[in-house]
């Protein structure tokens, strides 16, 4: 898998061009290309609030998450080392719709964190892109390896992990987040 250029007038990188119509939400149908990006001021926000609500839809994982969330992206802004952590985001017209985080978990690992694609903009490929260039951050930055923390009725998320070589290193149940949850640890080696 090639990296993304990054469009000279605006360093963004350009992920695929048109690809196709789909719905937005309520309504709302848009049609755009997609860039990943780095993450800038504000995305943090937007990335904890669109989770969050994702997850309680979606789960019925309330508050106990957004909470982790929140803290999540706080102590990524607070302790963010350049060259060893990482946020991409996804982008189509102007709007977030997607991230992947990378961080130092210490002794050569990173784990992967925070990875989600806005419901309106699945089906493009972006969890993929995302995963795909956390893992080539990672790899250039010298980690051994990447851990993530998934969950049983995540199935594309886990089919993307998969499809990028991690695999499923442990299995447990918790219910941190207000509900009985099965989770999964995943690795990828990257020696």
């Amino acid at each position: 898998m090639g990296r993304l250029v990054a469009e000279p007038r605006t360093g963004r990188k350009p992920w695929h061009r048109h690809r196709r119509t789909y719905i937005a939400g309520k309504g709302d149908v848009m049609t755009s290309s997609a860039i990943i990006r780095t993450f800038q001021p504000g995305d943090m926000g937007h990335i904890a609030g669109a989770q969050a609500a994702l997850y309680a839809e979606g789960y019925g994982w309330g508050r106990p998450l957004e909470i982790l969330i929140l803290e999540t992206v706080a102590q990524f802004l607070r302790d963010y080392a350049q060259g060893r952590d990482q946020c991409f985001v996804a982008e189509m017209n102007g709007r977030v719709v997607g991230s992947c985080f990378v961080t130092d978990d210490g002794d050569g690992r990173a784990r992967l964190r925070l990875v989600y694609v806005d419901a309106a903009a699945r089906g493009q490929g972006l969890g993929q892109r995302l995963v795909a260039e956390c893992v080539d951050f990672a790899r250039g930055a010298g980690y051994r390896a990447v851990w993530l923390w998934t969950h049983a009725v995540l199935e594309s998320a886990r089919r993307i992990y998969a499809g990028a070589g991690f695999r499923c290193i442990e299995r447990f149940t918790h219910d941190e987040f207000g509900v009985e949850v099965n989770s999964e640890n995943w690795e990828l080696i990257l020696e």
